[in-house]
């Protein structure tokens, strides 16, 4: 499997926002504010779902209950 190691914008971009940090505090404060993002866009994305009926309650506890753990053998 052949890998492309060129950046994106979107990538470069972070990684001069990096250079200019000063502290791993700072590092950290940033990757908790990505976090965050990708958090309240999993919300809206549920919220979409929930509210046009592709998404229930129904739905939700059956997720709950599978096993989706890989078996492993010894």
């Amino acid at each position: 499997m052949e890998q492309s190691l060129e950046l994106n914008k979107a990538q470069l971009s972070i990684l001069r926002l990096l250079g200019r940090m000063k502290t791993v505090e700072q590092v950290e404060e940033l990757r908790q504010v990505i976090s965050n993002y990708y958090a309240q866009k999993a919300t809206e994305e549920m919220d979409r779902l929930w509210d046009s009926g592709q998404w229930s309650e129904e739905k939700n506890n059956a997720v709950l209950g599978e096993h989706l753990r890989t078996p492993y053998r010894v």
